[in-house]
């Protein structure tokens, strides 16, 4: 399930938190719904970089959760543009927990994958403006 990895990538991440005790559930893990929002904060990120735009949550396409996460752990979320439409834009997103003082232990604890539709500022669509170079 989980994947143990050495180093985390190396790109900036979209978005870094750490879960407080309020973030917990009855089992005394994270919220399943919390990762998932900050997963939709992660992935319009990337979304409204690329279409320099608002844009609104429409699908979330896939969302797979690889381990529990709990307070201890710094959860990093990392976001990529995946496709480009002519208004929709599909972004990835993988979540990485961290954990450990003396000895760091770094886990691939989720991925999901969203879209996002681009909309001017009365909410319809609008079309997304090709990659500039």
């Amino acid at each position: 399930m989980s994947q143990n990895i050495e180093h985390l990538p190396e790109e900036q991440p979209a978005l870094r938190m750490l879960p407080m005790p309020r973030d917990i559930n009855a089992a005394g893990d994270i919220f399943g719904g919390w990762v998932m929002s900050q997963v939709d904060v992660a992935g319009s990120i990337a979304a409204m970089r690329r279409t320099r735009c608002r844009v609104v949550t429409v699908a979330v396409n896939s969302f797979v959760f690889l381990q529990p996460i709990t307070t201890q752990y710094l959860v990093s979320f990392y976001s990529r543009v995946a496709r480009v439409g002519t208004t929709s834009i599909t972004v990835d997103v993988d979540v990485y927990a961290e954990t450990g003082y003396d000895s760091v232990k770094i886990l691939k604890v989720a991925s999901a994958q969203l879209t996002y539709v681009a909309v001017n500022e009365d909410g319809s669509k609008r079309l997304i403006a090709p990659e500039q170079s």
